[in-house]
């Protein structure tokens, strides 16, 4: 709900506010005083095309503000936050600010909740904050999705199966398309599946025969480079043993036998000081690992293959049939493995399309015959809530001054979508005779703004939009078809907030709140400002709209009369 709009140097209102509530708001105001500038207002908030001409002579820039009441978790609220928007919160709800600002020089700017977004930004929200009725280009229900959503909407509301029908229906759908688009690229790439089975069979094949074992070729690589130095190796273990244990020496100098002495020595006197004991004990142990070195050491002398250049062509051989696999398939045999795995499954997968297609085949056709059946049970609720809500506008409509008017509902048969398979149209036939044509055809401004007070009435209890502002509504009717207008847009305001611009004092009576637009003339400026009008003050303004007015006690005696008719007639 919109509480309330700020408008400055915008036509020929220098600086207002409108205040605003729940229910039924009038606008009114002598020709000319900037009745539509409300509308502007608006439109700008909405994200409507700026215009340059609309600021006030003199001024800079215009600018219009609104602050907007929202319940939590309402989707407009979730957009200004993705949009950076900071929100006043309180309990069940938040509120909003929305401003635009135009210049002198046309370039506009946009924000919501204190930051600067594009103006596409506002548009969105105002998709799910306000409806503006009057000119065709303002019709919400234009648009095909928009009609059929708001059928939906009231179709649910007739049939509770109608909404569970239809969300098993769209999962199904969704389901259906998977199916067939796989079954079609099945069918569509068979010889390039075929192709690509018989490319990974050969690739395995040649896999399978090295037989890659997982780290091969750096157990290679390591071996080659140590029977390459084979020699350097036998020299240096020998050497390195013989410095150890000195087996052929007379005298002997090895580490071996000097650390025995050493412990020897420090045993003598070990009693005499812990200390030495101590060093002892530690040289005892390096003496065991001397030896365990020396063991290892003549072990691996021994160990050393005499038939290297055997070994060494057999390992060259080896790796050379494992680089094979390597620069065709992965930059290692590990990852040549676990692409030979990942082949096998796709292999198995190639090699089964026959029977998927098949399968696939009987799942696509069993969907259909499916979505077949829950698409004409849709297509059969939606004509009979069409029917209902045809009949319940025309009504509406024949109260309006348009006894002859109709609302069509015209369902064509379509392909099978993901809302079912109807073409779904609202039509309007003015009179009798006529062909229904779509909306915003073939009406007048007045009349397109009735025939969606009508639609918006049936629909304000299934498909509300919290605020809706209805311009030109009353144009080209009187007497007791605009009483009939203001009863039926107090009836939309017990569900929604309305703000209505208007010139007939009938369709005013039935306003919660009335406002005022004053003009003021002076010397070389006109300006308006925005007044929110007491009971007297706003008995004045109808006496002032019934016979131009304001202080004949005649007139106010009738204005009298039409708020108290008013106030029964809208109960």
């Amino acid at each position: 709900m919109i509480e309330e709009i700020r408008i400055r140097d915008l036509g020929v209102i220098a600086e207002s506010v409108l205040p605003l509530g729940p229910g039924l708001s009038i606008v009114s105001g002598e020709t000319g005083a900037g009745k539509t500038m409300v509308v502007t207002a608006v439109g700008l908030l909405l994200g409507n095309r700026s215009d340059a001409g609309a600021v006030r002579n003199g001024a800079k820039s215009a600018m219009a503000e609104a602050t907007v009441r929202l319940p939590a978790g309402h989707p407009a609220l979730l957009r200004a936050l993705e949009a950076g928007a900071v929100l006043d919160e309180f309990d069940g709800g938040a509120e909003l600010i929305l401003a635009r600002t135009v210049g002198s020089d046309g370039r506009s700017r946009a924000h919501v909740g204190g930051r600067s977004v594009p103006v596409g930004v506002l548009a969105e929200l105002g998709e799910q904050l306000v409806v503006v009725h009057g000119q065709s280009d303002q019709i919400r229900l234009k648009s095909a999705a928009a009609q059929r959503e708001a059928l939906d909407k009231f179709a649910g509301e007739a049939d509770a199966s109608f909404a569970t029908t239809l969300a098993e229906y769209q999962q199904l759908h969704r389901q259906w398309l998977a199916d067939a688009a796989t079954l079609d690229e099945l069918r569509n790439s068979s010889r390039e599946r075929l192709r690509e089975a018989e490319a990974l069979s050969l690739s395995l094949a040649e896999i399978d025969g090295v037989d890659p074992q997982p780290g091969e070729d750096e157990a290679l690589k390591a071996e080659s480079i140590k029977l390459s130095n084979l020699e350097a190796l036998r020299v240096a273990s020998t050497q390195a043993h013989e410095a150890l244990i000195a087996e052929d020496y007379a005298e002997s100098g090895d580490a071996t036998t000097l650390v025995d002495t050493a412990k020897r020595l420090l045993e003598h006197v070990a009693d005499a000081d812990e200390e030495l004991a101590a060093a002892a004990t530690r040289l005892a142990e390096v003496g065991y690992l001397l030896a365990d070195i020396a063991r290892d050491l003549a072990g691996y002398t021994a160990s050393l293959d005499t038939d290297v250049p055997a070994r060494l062509s057999e390992i060259e051989d080896r790796r050379g049939a494992l680089a094979v696999l390597v620069r065709k398939y992965a930059p290692s045999v590990d990852e040549v493995l676990a692409w030979a795995n990942a082949s096998r499954l796709r292999l198995e997968e190639l090699s089964d399309d026959s029977g998927r297609i098949e399968t696939l085949q009987a799942q696509v056709e069993a969907a259909a015959a499916s979505l077949d059946a829950m698409a004409a049970t849709l297509t059969g609720i939606r004509s009979a809530a069409g029917a209902t809500l045809s009949e319940r506008v025309s009504a509406e409509l024949a109260a309006l001054a348009m006894p002859d008017a109709r609302l069509v509902i015209e369902l064509v048969p379509a392909a099978r979508g993901i809302h079912g398979a109807d073409d779904i149209s609202f039509l309007l036939k003015p009179h009798a005779g006529a062909a229904p044509r779509p909306l915003g055809k073939g009406a007048s401004g007045g009349e397109l703004s009735r025939v969606m007070l009508a639609i918006e009435v049936v629909l304000a209890a299934v498909d509300p939009v919290p605020t809706f502002v209805f311009d030109e509504v009353d144009s080209g009717v009187g007497g007791k078809a605009a009483v009939e207008i203001g009863r039926r847009l107090a009836m939309l305001a017990q569900h929604v907030q309305v703000l209505v611009v208007t010139h007939l004092p009938q369709v005013a009576a039935f306003a919660d709140q009335h406002i005022r637009v004053r003009k003021t003339s002076g010397a070389g400026f006109t300006s308006s400002d925005v007044l929110l009008l007491d009971d007297v003050e706003r008995v004045k303004e109808l006496a002032r709209m019934l016979a131009g007015q304001e202080d004949s006690a005649t007139a106010q005696a009738h204005a009298q009369e039409l708020l108290e008719d008013a106030r029964h007639g809208a109960r």
